[in-house]
């Protein structure tokens, strides 16, 4: 058969603000058969204009980037064009990001933790536009989708923040300075520190050192 009846290889964009860990998953996606990298970035603005004018197929996010969140990047790729399916890989909890992530408008959700294969196979499976999860999230996501499992929820305070105020918390964890965190989310600082009073409150603390100190703990125990 001549070269045009071969399939089409799907675009991937990755988005991860490690160049290394971009380097490594570039060199995966391109020894298979089916899959191509089409573009690389390390931050928000950079993906949404490799959107524009890649064009791909698929994008691969990671919840921490150079500037700006993940999250966000989801939900503006989904604004711009709702044919790109996205996964997220991360070294963040499934349990604290997925159904945040999924609701955002990802189909997936892989942990940096697991096994190199997993990641195409995450790949091909947003690209039937199909879910893919890890069995343990998927049991906890439906318990929650008929009413159960709600004291799982509580065991997390986290749990109670929205996307935006996790963001400022993790950066607090990572010892992130409230300007620095204004310059990285493009808000005001005065943003900031309204969602930091946010933050103590739904956590129950009392002051900025402690809630830099519940965060730094939390960072080092959950990356």
């Amino acid at each position: 058969m001549s070269h045009n009846s071969r399939k089409k290889r799907a675009r991937v964009l990755i988005v991860d603000d490690h160049p290394a860990v971009r380097e490594a998953l570039a060199m995966r996606i391109e020894r298979q058969s089916d899959l191509e990298v089409c573009g690389e970035a390390d931050d928000l603005s950079e993906a949404l204009r490799l959107v524009t004018e890649t064009q791909p197929d698929v994008a691969v996010v990671d919840i921490s980037l150079k500037t700006g969140c993940g999250i966000d990047l989801i939900k503006r790729i989904k604004d711009r064009n709702n044919s790109v399916r996205m996964l997220v890989w991360s070294t963040h909890s499934e349990s604290l990001y997925a159904e945040r992530a999924l609701r955002a408008g990802a189909l997936g959700y892989i942990t940096k933790d697991q096994a190199t294969d997993k990641i195409v196979e995450g790949i091909r499976r947003v690209l039937e536009s199909k879910v893919y999860l890890s069995d343990p999230m998927v049991q906890t996501m439906l318990h929650r989708s008929i009413g159960a499992g709600r004291e799982d929820v509580a065991q997390s305070p986290l749990a109670a923040l929205a996307n935006r105020e996790l963001e400022v918390f993790r950066l607090i964890g990572r010892g992130v300075k409230t300007a620095e965190i204004a310059e990285r989310l493009h808000l005001s600082v005065k943003t900031i520190e309204t969602y930091r009073d946010r933050i103590r409150e739904k956590l129950d603390l009392n002051d900025g050192t402690e809630l830099a100190h519940y965060a730094t703990k939390w960072m080092l125990e959950n990356g």
